[in-house]
């Protein structure tokens, strides 16, 4: 099999960032680097390590993770700062995040080793809906809210969320259930400070078909396989449709009129 292949299948990421490690002469072969594309390996007969560290095919892992607040999604948090997989027991596989959740929001976490399905379930390209609860200082009116489904631009383009509905209120304060498909970096807070009503808690509660449930904060559990089966479905649905829509339409030929 090719090599970009085997280090996805390994859980090291999406095939082109794979192909970005190859490239940058992190992997190696049978003990040789090997920096060119299209090198084949045969993982039950030749030893492959990235940066040193021997790598190996792994059964697929699927969890569902509540994210607690104060973790950051990273592999490898900074120091003094941890790493939501911190929260799996050691010795497993190399496990990441899909997507990302800010260090101040809680929630829902897909976490997997396979890189290729985690991947394009987080990128906006397959525009797979987030489902939050958001709790929000005051009682916007629904003129307001559909502020946020008709959209704002900021500097990296426009922000708009799919649906805005409200939940209940309590004290001085709203229960916002809001679905978004692409999650930009912190684009709730900053769709809701851009209309005054500042984010008191925030919390994804939803991912395609998988939810949170009864998940407490720094809990996980094996998504079943009706969840896993549900996600790659979506995402070949996805591809489906944006092949099609991406084909020219057939050009028809100009008849002359006879004389």
């Amino acid at each position: 099999m090719r090599l970009q292949r085997f280090l996805a299948a390994a859980g090291l990421g999406s095939r082109r960032h794979c192909e970005e490690y190859i490239l940058a002469g992190r992997v190696t072969v049978d003990g040789k680097i090997v920096s060119e594309l299209g090198a084949q390996v045969t993982p039950e007969e030749q030893a492959v390590t990235f940066d040193g560290e021997p790598l190996r095919l792994e059964r697929k892992q699927y969890y569902a993770l509540n994210k607690p607040i104060g973790f950051l999604c990273t592999h490898a948090a900074p120091h003094g700062r941890r790493s939501v997989t911190e929260l799996f027991p050691p010795g497993g596989p190399r496990l990441f995040a899909v997507g990302r959740l800010d260090e101040t929001s809680e929630g829902l976490l897909i976490v997997t080793n396979d890189g290729e399905l985690g991947n394009k379930l987080a990128h906006p390209r397959y525009r797979i809906d987030r489902t939050y609860l958001v709790q929000v200082a005051g009682h916007p009116p629904r003129s307001v809210l559909e502020q946020l489904e008709r959209g704002m631009h900021f500097a990296e383009g426009k922000f708009r969320a799919q649906g805005v509905r409200p939940v209940k209120k309590q004290g001085k304060s709203t229960f916002l259930e809001i679905r978004l498909r692409e999650g930009r970096n912190r684009e709730i807070r900053r769709l809701l400070a851009r209309i005054g009503h500042k984010v008191m808690k925030l919390q994804r509660v939803g991912f395609g078909p998988v939810r949170l449930g009864r998940l407490k904060p720094g809990e996980f559990r094996e998504l079943r396989p009706a969840e896993v089966h549900a996600l790659k479905e979506l995402v070949q649905k996805t591809a489906s449709s944006r092949v099609t829509k991406a084909k020219p339409a057939k050009r028809r030929k100009s008849v002359r009129p006879q004389r």
